[in-house]
């Protein structure tokens, strides 16, 4: 396109940013191409560990595959997808993810089916995350290759028959049933960029088409209205629609701007329990009982009531790998008391955590104004926790990082500094937020103050779980 010609007509020239979501369009090719290497290398990652016998003790990352793959997922792949939601939105989704791809592609030669109201039920983000993040810890995800065939390659076989049944050329899995969509959606709504509408130019295409010529209909898989499209949560940033009617464009934004000014509508109750009671709670139950020492203390009282009482049963180890961890060769073998154990810790310190994060909260919230919005306000300041949730759990996963470097005599005296300065950035960002949020419905400076020292409350909480993890009583 010649834009001197444009420029002369009084239309701007794209910017770089423009550029590159322009060129991502054109390129769709390429982008299929490299979404098949990646389904190539994730399945030869699950599948080939599961498969092989299991590390002894003379193994290292650099000669054993089981320990490269565990190194890749849960070291590698999985915390800095995370961090890839809040720099880049959800590019991870759109161009890079097996699911996704394979997904999309079932759905290619499937039976179209339209998506049943069950399925656009809006709790299943929060439930499929907190279904799996137990499961994984009872079959022990993060430490065995065929749990993580289990977990990782049974998502993927739901993700490819639900595109099979419904939707045609679609990513049904992902819109409504993938684990981590909600979580994704989340860690979005902090990305420094995002696909821009411009509605009066798309109403404009209605006559006048794109450059000139009529418009071509553009197939937006994760099923994204974009005549309505604000914000990033649900964008996949395939990059399909860029320069669409002449109204879309790849475009830099606040990393504010989608909590505090579209927060008072996007927010819901689904969101609140995610960030609550499955990122602030249940996520961190998992991460924890591995090193609690009241996990711990509390299980041998109980077992040791059990075994008073003559009740031996809940101590048998007969329980099938695939419902509890059971690899004796590795002297790692869960009874059923020690599953029931775990299930009910990381429930415990989800309700816990939840419910005393939501207590302050409402608290902060009933300070702003009239009662018929405290809902309203409670769900929209429960965003401002999205930056302290997500390095959370980039936190808890990154642990793993680290015990396999540390096992390989890595030096790691830096990890202190870099989870101190993470997670302080991340509670002045949610502070930041929150205070936004309040300059949108409070009345008064002193009710705003009021509100922020319930805030801040909530962020101490928050950050208790990290202290006991790495600083205080269940540090090692």
């Amino acid at each position: 396109m010649n834009f001197s010609i444009l420029q002369h007509q009084g239309v701007k020239k794209p910017s770089r940013l423009q550029r590159a979501g322009n060129w991502i369009q054109r390129h769709g090719s390429a982008i299929r191409g490299i979404q098949w290497v990646v389904v190539a290398v994730y399945a030869f990652l699950i599948i080939v560990p599961a498969v092989m016998p299991l590390p002894d003790g003379a193994a290292h990352l650099w000669n054993n595959l089981t320990l490269a793959a565990q190194f890749v997922f849960w070291g590698i792949w999985w915390p800095f997808v995370l961090l890839s939601m809040v720099m880049l939105g959800r590019v991870w989704c759109g161009v890079l993810c097996p699911e996704g791809t394979l997904s999309e592609f079932a759905s290619k030669w499937g039976r179209g089916w339209a998506i049943p109201r069950w399925m656009r039920w809006g709790g299943w983000p929060f439930v499929a995350f907190g279904l799996t993040t137990i499961y994984g810890q009872m079959v022990s995800v993060y430490q065995y290759p065929k749990a993580v065939l289990l977990v990782l390659g049974g998502s993927t076989v739901g993700a490819m028959i639900i595109g099979m049944l419904y939707g045609r050329e679609k990513r049904v899995w992902c819109k409504y049933l993938c684990p981590i969509n909600g979580v994704f959606s989340l860690l979005a709504r902090l990305a420094p960029f995002h696909y821009k509408v411009d509605e009066d130019a798309w109403r404009r295409s209605y006559t006048k088409g794109e450059h000139g010529h009529r418009v071509i209909p553009i197939n937006c898989a994760p099923l994204v209205p974009l005549r309505n499209m604000k914000g990033a949560q649900d964008c996949h940033m395939c990059g399909r629609c860029s320069g669409h009617r002449d109204a879309i464009v790849l475009t830099w934004r606040s990393p504010a701007e989608e909590v505090v000014k579209l927060g008072n509508k996007a927010a819901n109750p689904w969101d609140t329990a995610l960030i609550l009671y499955g990122l602030l709670g249940i996520a961190i139950g998992a991460f924890h009982w591995t090193v609690s020492t009241w996990f711990i203390d509390l299980k041998q009282y109980l077992a040791g009531w059990l075994i008073d009482h003559n009740i031996l049963w809940p101590l048998d180890t007969n329980a099938p790998w695939f419902l509890f961890t059971h690899y004796p060769e590795q002297n790692d073998v869960f009874s059923w008391f020690d599953g029931a154990m775990i299930i009910g810790y990381i429930f415990a310190t989800g309700l816990v955590y939840g419910t005393t994060l939501l207590a302050l909260l409402a608290g902060g919230a009933s300070m702003l104004g009239k009662w018929d919005s405290k809902w309203k306000w409670l769900h929209h300041l429960t965003l401002a926790l999205i930056p302290v949730a997500g390095v959370g759990v980039f936190l808890g996963l990154s642990a793993t990082t680290v015990s396999l470097l540390r096992a390989e005599q890595v030096p790691l005296g830096w990890v202190t500094d870099l989870r101190l300065g993470l997670l302080g950035a991340a509670n002045l960002w949610s502070a930041w937020l929150a205070w936004r949020v309040t300059g949108r419905y409070g009345s008064s400076l002193v009710a705003r103050v009021f509100t922020m020292v319930c805030f801040i409350a909530a962020l101490a909480v928050a950050d208790s779980a990290w202290w006991l993890m790495f600083w205080g009583g269940f540090a090692r």
